[in-house]
């Protein structure tokens, strides 16, 4: 029995690990997080029966504990609450599903307590790689990629020497408008933004894949778990998602996994690692798959990509400054308060004007965020 505790049960990540726990019985969810989402957390605590369940707000906690009294459930909230969470004995895989940078002081707890963590959440490494791998070596904690494109790369590199690795080869679908011109992207909605064409996920993370900005994260977040330079991670856009990432050895070999666009499977290898289970759902079938295409990703078109390798280049607060300045700008776009274009233009302006720090604590790390929201917030007020 694998004993597993979900940050962020109630988002597309959170609950598709439960769809993975539905179908193995071996599976036993301790506690769970979630933002304010009541309802759904009172529905996944009595169909999973976790010990601990954890709100974001004291009001949601309070509400949510006269619902359950019924249940021996312990309701805790805030950052105490996600710090007991990731800290919990019985835990042994802490699965950080939640949005934000909110979860990188629960993800440094649960290293500290032995955890092994299942990381979905891009902030962390993003925000804090050279405080969070340096910690997980010493503890000697495995970080086990639950994103698409490092679960891939991970498998990859399985059975061959990290020392060999030539190039990692990022994929990506490209978006909704990956042959748009700057023109064409003056006139994007919300609505438009949040069609992608292969995968399903949360609003906040399909604006970023139209804009290229979450293949940015994800390039910085691949230099730390992997630990390779920039110079060595290739972003390579691959409409068809079906190749969701490969690594090139130095002898030229190449090794990709591939797949349908299922989240559940990166999910479900991590939380088995080393071992594979079966999984239900549609395979990939070469007879009906036509073709399968590349193209170079347009940094110019969709300057957020150029600008993250730029970004993580400087390393230091810069990759929190472009992280914060995004989540804002799209927060704004999603409220129609901005055009499109101009989530590139915040997060450019916010890098620019900050003063960078070498190698920020998380506390400077969380300054900084809180520098970029305030600035952009008095910035936008009367819009």
């Amino acid at each position: 029995m694998k004993k597993i505790a979900i940050m962020g049960s109630t988002g597309s990540i959170g609950t598709q690990t439960l769809e993975v726990v539905r179908n193995n019985p071996e599976l036993k969810v301790t506690a769970l997080a979630c933002g304010n989402n009541i309802n759904r957390m009172e529905e996944q605590i009595r169909e999973f029966m976790p010990s601990l369940a954890v709100m974001w707000t004291k009001e949601a906690a309070e509400e949510l504990k006269v619902r359950v009294a019924d249940l021996s459930v312990k309701i805790l909230y805030g950052m105490d609450g996600l710090l007991a969470m990731a800290t919990q004995e019985e835990a042994e895989i802490l699965v950080t599903a939640i949005v934000g940078m909110i979860g990188i002081r629960p993800t440094i707890a649960a290293i500290e307590a032995g955890k092994t963590i299942a990381l979905a959440n891009k902030e962390t490494l993003v925000c804090a790689g050279h405080l969070i791998m340096p910690l997980a070596k010493k503890k000697g904690v495995s970080i086990l990629p639950v994103d698409s494109e490092h679960s891939a790369i991970f498998q990859s590199l399985q059975g061959q020497p990290k020392a060999k690795i030539s190039k990692i080869l990022l994929t990506a679908s490209g978006g909704p408008f990956r042959h748009y011109t700057k023109d064409m992207l003056e006139n994007i909605t919300p609505e438009d933004a949040l069609k992608h064409p292969n995968w399903n996920m949360g609003r906040k993370i399909t604006i970023d894949s139209s804009t290229l900005v979450n293949k940015g994260l994800e390039v910085m977040e691949a230099k730390w778990l992997f630990d390779v330079d920039f110079s060595q991670i290739q972003v390579v856009v691959h409409p068809q998602s079906v190749i969701h990432s490969m690594v090139e050895y130095v002898d030229g070999g190449i090794m990709a996994q591939l797949g349908t666009p299922d989240m559940k499977l990166p999910i479900q290898y991590a939380l088995f690692y080393p071992d594979r289970k079966f999984l239900p759902g549609k395979r990939l079938d070469f007879y009906e798959l036509a073709q399968i295409t590349f193209e170079k990703p347009d940094m110019e078109t969709f300057r957020g990509l150029k600008l993250a390798y730029e970004v993580g280049e400087r390393g230091g607060s810069l990759p929190t400054v472009f992280n914060a300045a995004n989540e804002k700008a799209v927060a704004l776009f999603l409220d129609k308060k901005i055009r499109y274009p101009e989530i590139t233009e915040i997060i450019e302006e916010c890098v620019a004007r900050h003063k960078r720090i070498e190698n920020p604590s998380v506390e400077e790390i969380l300054n900084a965020e809180c520098e970029v929201y305030q600035y952009i917030t008095e910035k936008y007020k009367e819009i």
